[in-house]
């Protein structure tokens, strides 16, 4: 009964570390922000537009999870991952199909959005999101194997998404957002650059070149700091200027997390059994940032 109970606590844990119930944060934070900036100029939302989006960005993102998973059974560079879905399912196909789904959903819905609009300027900017975060590990690309997937998480989870999220309630475009999507590009391509730095053996063995397999952990770890001045620099930056509302200073609520991240990896990046966790201090990192951010906006007057 008792080894019974560890297994299927383990089990579920698996499943809980497959789903990456945090990452979704991700998924919604371009949606947050955009929205946000768009009521600090327009000072208006339609709540119709803004959920529709959150569910359609969450499902979009489902989509890509799992077919990176998918993907990745491919090439081999998962076989040490219990948490694979493809691993923990044993059922290749019927991932393909579930996250074929998720994406099918979650584009009528955008759909759906630019019907309202009579405009179909957004999907075409999530399309262009879809097909960055495919070329990441789908083929023939799988351009993160080439080192590049930072790129693309960069403009997929910034500039675009949150363009597309404020041009879903304003039909226009914005410096502000522009300026704003920067952060947050920056902070989601952390939790991915972070991702790589215990699973170095596992990349080289498939072929996979990451940043961290290309300059080592230690200047990778040393970059980290640099990253994280980058986001709160060009908040600072911002406020002087007149850009940004005083309210972002909220942001720097994220400061800690980003104090810790660069202290634990810094300790720890040759230590993959330590260093495992770093990508999750990261996801802290953009989520109180990109809140407070985006409230800042808000609660401006």
């Amino acid at each position: 009964m008792t080894t019974k109970l560890i297994t299927e606590t383990n089990q579920n844990k698996l499943w809980l570390a497959a789903i990456k119930p945090p990452m979704y944060s991700v998924a919604i934070m371009p949606i947050w922000l955009g929205t946000a900036i768009a009521w600090f100029e327009q000072k208006y939302i339609n709540w119709g537009i803004f959920t529709t989006f959150i569910s359609a960005a969450i499902l979009i993102l489902a989509w890509e999870n799992i077919h990176n998973d998918v993907f990745d059974s491919e090439t081999g560079i998962d076989k040490n991952k219990a948490h694979s879905l493809v691993n923990l399912t044993q059922k290749k196909n019927l991932v393909f199909v579930i996250g074929l789904l998720c994406l099918t959903v979650g584009i009528v819905e955008i759909l759906l959005i630019c019907w309202w609009q009579k405009d179909f300027t957004v999907i075409g900017l999530i399309l262009g999101c879809c097909f960055l975060g495919y070329a990441y590990q789908g083929p023939p690309f799988r351009l993160g194997y080439q080192g590049l997937g930072e790129f693309l998480c960069f403009f997929a989870f910034g500039p675009l998404a949150v363009s597309a999220a404020y041009y879903s309630q304003t039909q226009s475009w914005s410096g502000v957002s522009f300026a704003a999507s920067i952060i947050l590009g920056i902070s989601t391509t952390l939790i991915l650059f972070c991702s790589h730095f215990h699973q170095v053996e596992d990349d080289l063995a498939a072929g996979k070149y990451s940043p961290i397999v290309r300059m080592g952990t230690k200047t990778g770890a040393q970059l980290l700091p640099v990253f994280c001045g980058i986001i709160f620099g060009i908040t600072v930056i911002g406020v002087i200027l007149g850009t940004f509302p005083i309210w972002t200073l909220l942001s720097f609520a994220g400061l800690p997390a980003a104090i810790k991240l660069c202290r634990h990896v810094g300790l720890n990046h040759d230590k993959p059994e330590l260093v495992s966790n770093c990508k999750y201090i990261a996801v802290s990192l953009h989520f109180w940032s990109g809140l407070l951010l985006g409230l800042g906006f808000v609660i401006h007057f």
